[in-house]
């Protein structure tokens, strides 16, 4: 399916947004996931069906000042 990930098109087979992480090998904590402009709660990324069209937003942790 295709869905959007930070405004680019991105094919995936991943079903859930744990497993869309798995995919694009983002580490496991310091991220944050919104889709369609709302965020989802971590605990929740397991059980989250992604569908075709999602926009999906990642944001992660940086270091520094």
């Amino acid at each position: 399916m295709k869905v959007s990930v930070n405004n680019k098109e991105k094919e995936t087979e991943a079903g859930t947004i744990a497993r869309l992480i798995e995919e694009l090998a983002l580490p496991p904590v310091g991220v944050a996931v919104a889709v369609n402009n709302r965020m989802v709660p971590r605990m929740q990324w397991d059980g989250y069906a992604l569908t075709e069209g999602m926009n999906i937003v990642i944001i992660r942790a940086a270091c520094g000042g």
